[in-house]
């Protein structure tokens, strides 16, 4: 396992599904995973690897996903699979362990984020890589500002992580610097949402770091730092530039979204 990549980022798109369980949106949608759902008349899947790979800092792009050949089937992923750019890695039981597998043998830093996350955009994905590389960070969460995601769209996101320097919604967007640094991925074992549900934040991160968190006592990176003490390496929060980072494809609501979004980017293009 090499810790260089020609100065390239491999990129980690999460596109599993739920054991046993079909999603929703892929019911409506007459298809077997959610990641193919069309949203703005592209299966999400698509518009993420096309985002992610005209970015120039990402190099070989590695879906994880228990049902590949669904999303293989999509011309422009079998072009870049033909390429040698796009690669399958096999789905685990949970986030975690897919994560484990996905990274098996990979070269770092890795950039991972969701089939979901179709608003990113290339200079999105730029952005984090680049802070994430000025910061020199293990490992880094990218995050963005309540003010901004609110501005992208009120109906966008309605829980925020409250700190002392203001509120911010996780972009499903995480950076492991190293092979070392990737233990940093047990975070997310619980299936992330911390909001939602505090006792993963005791797990992950310990209980005095809940307490503080819920009390808001100090700002995102004092919080960060306190974790990073824990992990035994830094672990950064990346602040995005643009609010809709932070708006992905969960539901029906943020799937009216995201299509009201993509659109009026459409429009104004």
């Amino acid at each position: 396992m090499r810790s260089e990549n020609d100065g390239k980022v491999t990129a980690l798109i999460m596109a599993g599904k739920r054991s046993g369980v079909l999603d929703p949106l892929a019911e409506r949608a007459g298809v077997a995973q959610k990641c193919v759902v069309p949203v703005g008349g592209m299966p999400m899947i698509e518009r993420v690897v096309a985002n992610v790979a005209a970015s120039p800092q990402i190099g070989e792009i590695r879906v994880v996903a228990h049902e590949p050949d669904e999303i293989a089937a999509i011309p422009s992923i079998a072009k870049l699979q033909a390429e040698g750019r796009l690669v399958f890695k096999p789905g685990a039981f949970n986030l975690v362990d897919s994560v484990f597998a996905g990274a098996e043998g990979a070269d770092y830093p890795l950039l991972i984020t969701t089939a979901d996350n179709c608003l990113w955009l290339p200079e999105d994905f730029s952005e984090f890589a680049d802070k994430a590389i000025a910061s020199k960070a293990g490992a880094a969460a990218a995050l963005a500002h309540k003010e901004d995601v609110r501005a992208a769209d009120p109906q966008g996101q309605s829980r925020f992580y409250e700190f002392s320097d203001g509120g911010y919604s996780n972009c499903n967007a995480y950076w492991i610097g190293s092979p070392e640094a990737l233990s940093a991925a047990e975070i997310m074992r619980g299936g992330g949402q911390f909001v939602k549900f505090p006792g993963r934040i005791a797990k992950a991160f310990g209980v005095i770091n809940l307490i503080r968190f819920f009390l808001g006592w100090g700002t995102k990176e004092k919080l960060f730092a306190q974790v990073s003490r824990r992990f035994g390496f830094k672990l950064v929060p990346i602040e995005m530039s643009h609010g809709h980072c932070a708006i992905d494809v969960d539901n029906e609501r943020t799937f009216e979204v995201t299509e009201k979004l993509l659109a009026k980017r459409l429009a104004t293009a």
